[in-house]
């Protein structure tokens, strides 16, 4: 990597910031598609005066009430950027409409200790989930058994980047190495809180933090053979690719490496995949969908099709925002959401509800409890016909829905990686029974489902 200039990253943000916003003609064509406004109550608003007023947040961080409202509502679905014709993203600029309205309402010093507690948070539910499902050996394999990999003498392929929360679900991420090492492919894995994306940081304000936690992860992954990171996790790969790199590229005239989701990825190897689903897997399934990381969706249907076995069902939902966690900007929608979307499934008499990422299957995994099919990731069903498992403990410790159980049940892993079972239990109410934004059904509930089914 060159060295970096005399530019901080601050600076370099602003200026490229200001170029964005020098090419916005308020045209309004981003508000006409944003799937938030009228789950937010803003559909009345004249799209020119919303992107109008984000104009004015981010220069100064005040304007009309409803252009805050859009940028608080933001889901991260992407619509916007497809729906400009002139090169600006604007859901880039709804972020940092959010982040100069933070940085007006709030002095640095509060911004920074939000910024922590954020991080904090996230460590503690990733660290103890990850330890109560996995012992040490599966935890290196992660990457997790030091925050200062070293660097192999020969560079893998690709870097194989987790980010943090996917390690509350790691059967998922390890199903994904089980996959690339079928294929042939050589990787480095790295992630967990010791290789953050600054996310926490810059929700809360703090760009010049975000900024150099995102620079030293960036720094960490810039060790492939290809110059390509394969990214598990949505929120970091657009915290990557669209505030980090070309943040850093702007200051240093270039960037270390590009970026490519896991899904996408496997698409762009069906040929190398489709040898290797062997197995039939007889399923009716219907994919969970989120548009948010463009060619994502796209790929997850192919490679569904693909699978001998399958047959693909459209349960005719909407599909929003970068990934589930990301919807609950606006909880009501999200959880009306995800009620018609599980009795989209019982009436189409699916096998299975199949989610892409990690926050997907937390917060609908439970579910399977009360319906009438199974709730699965798409690695799984992948997984499956190559021959492939993982088990899924954290849906199966989450389907208990007793936190004093679910610790009992993890006295083993707490003791082998001495854990304190007052923090455990903690967590496992706050973080895996809390992740809950649908409530389950009532034991009566249950019932009089099962016999109107």
């Amino acid at each position: 990597m060159p060295p970096v200039d005399e530019t901080s990253f601050e600076t370099a943000l602003g200026e490229r910031v200001q170029n964005m916003l020098d090419g916005c003609t308020r045209c309004g064509k981003c508000a006409e598609v944003c799937p938030s406004l009228v789950p937010a109550g803003i559909s009345d608003a004249q799209p020119e005066d919303l992107i109008g007023g984000i104009l004015d947040l981010v220069r100064t961080g005040d304007g009309p009430e409803t252009s805050r409202n859009w940028a608080a509502s933001c889901m991260l679905s992407g619509e916007c950027i497809k729906a400009c014709d002139y090169g600006v993203n604007p859901r880039f600029l709804l972020a940092m409409a959010r982040l100069s309205i933070a940085k007006s309402d709030k002095e640095l010093s509060e911004r920074r200790r939000q910024g922590v507690e954020r991080y904090r948070k996230v460590s503690r539910g990733v660290t103890m989930l990850s330890r109560l499902q996995l012992d040490a050996e599966v935890l290196e394999r992660l990457g997790q058994k030091s925050a200062s990999p070293s660097t192999p003498a020969e560079p893998a392929d690709f870097v194989f980047y987790t980010g943090c929360n996917v390690l509350k679900t790691p059967h998922i991420a390890l199903l994904a190495l089980d996959i690339m090492d079928v294929l042939g492919v050589s990787y480095q894995v790295m992630g967990g809180p010791s290789h953050c994306c600054g996310i926490s940081q810059l929700m809360s304000g703090d760009a010049e933090m975000a900024g150099r936690l995102g620079s030293n992860s960036m720094e960490k992954l810039s060790h492939s053979r290809s110059g390509q990171v394969i990214t598990w996790c949505p929120t970091c790969y657009v915290q990557f690719t669209e505030t980090i790199l070309p943040t850093v590229e702007r200051q240093r005239g270039s960037r270390p490496f590009e970026m490519n989701p896991f899904m996408r990825f496997l698409g762009d190897r069906l040929t190398q995949l489709k040898p290797h689903l062997q197995h039939r897997v007889d399923m009716r399934v219907a994919l969970h969908k989120h548009p948010g990381v463009a060619g994502v969706v796209e790929a997850a249907t192919e490679i569904l099709k693909m699978v001998p076995g399958v047959e693909l069902i459209s349960l005719h939902q909407p599909a929003v925002g970068l990934q589930s966690v990301h919807v609950g900007v606006l909880p009501k929608f999200k959880r009306e959401l995800q009620q018609r979307e599980l009795e989209a499934a019982r009436d189409a008499g699916v096998d299975a509800l199949v989610a892409v990422y990690h926050s997907d299957h937390r917060e609908l995994c439970a579910h399977e409890r009360d319906w009438p099919f199974r709730i699965i990731n798409i690695l799984e069903v992948v997984g499956e016909s190559m021959g492939l498992h993982r088990h899924d403990r954290y849906k199966e410790l989450k389907v208990i829905q007793d936190a004093d159980q679910i610790v009992t049940e993890c006295s083993d892993l707490i003791a082998r990686h001495s854990l304190d079972a007052r923090d455990a239990r903690d967590v496992v109410v706050r973080v895996l029974l809390g992740d809950q934004p649908l409530p389950l059904k009532s034991g009566h509930e249950r019932g009089a489902s099962v016999v109107a089914e």
